[in-house]
């Protein structure tokens, strides 16, 4: 068993630990934008395949002290790299580094390059190939003042994207906090899920897979995990194996994405068409007003409207979040509504009380979901006076 750190975009945290647990892993210490927990080389590929909220999943091989760029090289070179990577391999590192000494941050990199290298030359007499593209093996360098530590990058590519998304549109979300949205949102996967505003149709894309039981991971044929010497390619297959046969074929819900504008659900279908998840989703261009709303089964309704900041002027927008919260209140009855905005402002204007206010960074904007109780009728039975 080895140490593993599964790192996650800030305030997600809640909802990764949510994820690796399900999983039947045990969290053994817990950060800001990452976790930890004990286990294989071969656990790494399950928690590639399936993790819908991580960036990385990185494989912990050493700790040590470095206090400048040289004495880096020189406790990289000393590791056995010829363990763990093939002469043939193609090499990236990766790093976050905060030394006192480093002005250029890209520079331990370098160093770090050189050093796995070098030594793998002066063990097999082969030069591996390096890049920067994330397409073979690719090591993670963290420095912090003194303090370093190496891991091997088991993902590559980063996981928050699901690769389905060729074409986006304007500000879409990132699909591991699209993910985090609809967990914050507790739904149960039994209910329908209405998503107006949909945009590129992540919200709904990312429903429809979670509701199929389809890891966003099925969709990648690469991962940085398969370019190690320790990768069993029986055991990957094994992996795979298993999450195809749990696909579910059908649903007893809908899941409903609709937009005003024709672009807008042209490319939520195409990228619904990639993720193999199209036919389990309603298109409709119409207004979010318009929106068809069944009345069995109520679930969950949630819109991400424009905050005013990239795409909107914020007084424009104020009549679309007051008619927000008019079509929660006369058509949405019964099911729980959430806004997704980055604009506190606006959602005033939706004239409704959030029960619940949940934080969530939209890239550098510091966004809230708004949880809405649409009680038919009235929430409290009226006093008896008689």
């Amino acid at each position: 068993m080895n140490k593993i750190l599964i790192t996650c975009a800030n305030k997600i945290t809640p909802y990764l630990v949510q994820e690796v647990e399900s999983l039947g892993f045990e969290i053994t210490a817990e950060y800001p934008s990452a976790v930890e927990i004990q286990g294989t080389f071969h656990d790494t590929y399950t928690l590639n395949l399936y993790l819908r909220t991580a960036n990385r999943v990185l494989y912990w091989l050493k700790d040590f002290v470095a206090f400048n760029a040289e004495d880096l090289y020189a406790k990289v070179l000393e590791m056995p790299w010829e363990k763990y990577l093939n002469p043939e391999s193609y090499l990236t590192v990766d790093s976050i580094v905060d030394n006192p000494t480093i002005a250029n941050t890209l520079y331990p990199n370098v160093k770090c390059k050189d050093a796995i290298v070098d030594r793998i030359m002066q063990k097999t007499g082969k030069r591996p190939n390096s890049g920067p593209e994330p397409k073979g093996a690719m090591i993670f360098l963290y420095w912090k003042n003194n303090d370093a530590s190496i891991y091997l990058d088991t993902s590559g590519e980063v996981l928050s994207k699901h690769g389905y998304r060729r074409q986006p549109f304007q500000a879409p979300l990132q699909e591991n906090l699209a993910a985090s949205i609809i967990y914050a949102t507790q739904w149960d996967k039994n209910t329908h899920f209405i998503n107006p505003m949909t945009g590129s149709g992540t919200l709904a894309i990312e429903a429809a897979m979670m509701a199929l039981n389809k890891p966003p991971g099925i969709l990648r044929n690469n991962f940085a995990f398969m370019h190690y010497n320790e990768f069993d390619k029986k055991i990957w297959s094994a992996v795979r194996r298993k999450a195809n046969t749990g696909i579910e074929k059908k649903l007893d819900i809908q899941i409903i994405a609709t937009d005003i504008n024709p672009k807008a659900i042209q490319a939520a279908q195409a990228n619904a068409e990639t993720a193999g998840v199209s036919q389990y989703i309603q298109f409709k261009v119409c207004d979010f007003r318009e929106t068809p709303i069944p009345q069995d089964k109520k679930g969950v309704i949630i819109l991400n409207p424009e905050y005013g900041m990239r795409l909107g002027k914020e007084d424009e927008l104020k009549a679309i979040y007051q008619g927000i919260g008019d079509f929660f209140k006369q058509e949405c009855k019964g099911y729980t509504g959430y806004i997704f905005t980055g604009n506190d402002l606006l959602a005033k204007h939706v004239g409704l009380h959030a029960n619940k206010k949940i934080s969530f960074y939209n890239a550098k904007i510091e966004c809230k979901l708004m949880k809405y109780e649409l009680y038919e009728g009235t929430k409290k039975a009226p006093k008896n006076n008689t």
